[in-house]
């Protein structure tokens, strides 16, 4: 046998126990799939497992959310459906997609699919097809155009799906150009699935999302938003970026990314500003998995690792002698990040968490060697609120110097501010720092309706307990009064 004949057996050897361990993956949820696919074979009709539950069952990671599709159209399957399921539902029957529920299991059941698109919009024509293989021929990916068919089992790969699976490869069943023509949302999915699955792109993947990527404007910044939520949530989202950015869908997405690829000269020597806030990502991912590592991927995090840096370019100043100052590229940052992410339509607590944290992540570098205040340690605390975990994880995350002296010596002032944050806190509840009086108590002290004196006086009292801690109602009563006759206004009984 020749070395490419044992090669081409290996191949086909892996392929065949790939599809073996798919089945295997199968028939833990067997009572369900194998129901529904009988079901349908005793009416006449072909049922597929099919998509990204085929793709999950080869990594041995099937859930409990199954796809499939059938020649069977919508008003049959929903037939079908009665009387099996627990719940159904028909919010995509319009597409020819119905959702049931059963001991446990959602199912989603779509007629084959041959749709047409205008490859101006993104949204097809929908028509229903009448074949297995013409309805994989129009998925995204490959390593999604594989099928089972049920109750047979017996797999279908028309694409090379399986072969690109083992060989951890991102390509497309038509062309990508016909692919990406069709749905340029599907250049995005590529980068999501880069960053989910760990796959690389094919260079011909790669060379169509390049020389096509201003196609992207034809989708919605809704459905922007997500794909890319998504990609940064995966469990190599790095990988993911890099893609958006070589490949130039990033500068019709998120512009501000390439735009930090500074240039560097001989003369004016600064860190990579894109480099770097890749790194950052990578090292707030590491601190969010070491502190919980069943958690939830946190995208609040990860937007504002990723953006932390965005107002360098528009702060640069050379300085003589051969510096670099970005002066301020924290405020100027935290601003051009709520304007992007206000433009991909995140959701109003997203954008002022992402946004605040930008804004806050240089506070810690006036920290030097502990020499702040108890007043400063509890004034960051106050303006990190509930943030102040994952500013903890942005800041640790930021120290990318190659210098270990100046790396452990930054990692041991956090430390030590911890620590302080951590004393103070047990002293004085600072995660409920208010002023000593509330704004009852003011009104009855100073005789006064609601109104701006009200916040006025409930503000000087909280910079107050900001600077000297908590202090004896007495105290605070004197406070005010003293505060109040600087205003003007008459303090009763005085």
């Amino acid at each position: 046998m020749s070395t490419k004949q044992h090669a081409g057996s290996g191949q086909q050897s892996s392929e065949r126990e790939a599809q073996r361990n798919a089945v295997v993956e199968l028939i833990k949820v067997a009572p369900i799939a194998e129901e529904l696919g009988e079901r349908f074979a005793d009416a006449g009709h072909r049922l597929y497992l099919v998509g990204g539950s085929v793709r999950d069952a080869l990594l041995g990671r099937l859930g409990t959310d199954l796809d499939f599709t059938t020649d069977a159209r919508p008003e049959q399957v929903r037939d079908l459906l009665a009387g099996w399921a627990e719940t159904t539902w028909d919010t995509g029957i319009q597409f020819g997609t119905l959702g049931a529920y059963r001991h446990g299991t959602t199912v989603e059941i779509t007629t084959f699919r041959a749709d047409r698109y205008d490859r101006v919009g993104r949204n097809p024509e929908v028509a229903f097809g009448d074949t297995i293989e013409g309805d994989l021929v129009r998925r995204d990916f490959t390593v999604n155009a594989m099928a089972i068919q049920l109750p047979e089992r017996s797999f279908v790969d028309l694409h090379g799906g399986m072969a690109d699976l083992l060989a951890e490869r991102l390509d497309t069943p038509a062309t990508p150009e016909e692919s990406f023509a069709d749905d340029p949302l599907r250049m995005l999915r590529a980068a999501r699935f880069v960053s989910q699955l760990g796959f690389a792109p094919s260079e011909r993947v790669v060379k169509a999302m390049t020389e096509m990527s201003a196609e992207i404007t034809r989708i919605t910044p809704e459905r922007v938003q997500v794909e890319l939520s998504k990609l940064l949530c995966g469990r190599f989202p790095r990988r993911g970026v890099e893609l958006l950015v070589e490949s130039g869908l990033a500068d019709h997405v998120l512009p501000e990314v390439p735009a930090m690829k500074l240039e560097i000269d001989e003369h004016h020597q600064h860190k990579d500003v894109y480099r770097h806030s890749l790194t950052v990502l990578d090292q707030a991912i590491d601190l969010e998995r070491a502190a919980d590592p069943d958690a939830e991927p946190d995208l609040v995090l990860r937007l504002a690792a990723l953006l932390h840096d965005i107002g360098k370019p528009a702060t640069r100043r050379f300085e003589s002698g051969g510096g670099v100052s970005f002066h301020h590229h924290e405020v100027v940052g935290a601003k051009m990040t709520r304007k992007r992410l206000r433009a991909l339509r995140y959701p109003k607590d997203v954008i002022n968490q992402v946004s605040d944290l930008v804004f806050l992540h240089l506070r810690f570098h006036g920290y030097s060697d502990g020499q702040w205040t108890d007043s400063a340690v509890r004034r960051y605390v106050n303006d990190a609120g509930p943030l102040l975990p994952r500013l903890h994880k942005l800041v640790r995350a930021d120290c990318t110097t190659r210098n270990k002296r100046k790396a452990n010596a930054l990692q041991r002032a956090y430390d030590d501010l911890e620590e302080r944050i951590d004393r103070i806190a047990a002293e004085e509840d600072l995660a409920k720092v208010r002023p000593d009086l509330d704004g009852n108590e003011i009104m009855n002290l100073l005789g006064v309706e609601p109104g701006p004196v009200v916040g006025k006086a409930w503000k000087h009292l909280k910079e107050l307990r900001l600077d000297r801690g908590p202090m004896s109602r007495e105290e605070a009563v004197e406070e005010l009064h003293r505060w109040a006759r600087e205003q003007g206004i008459e303090v009763p009984g005085q």
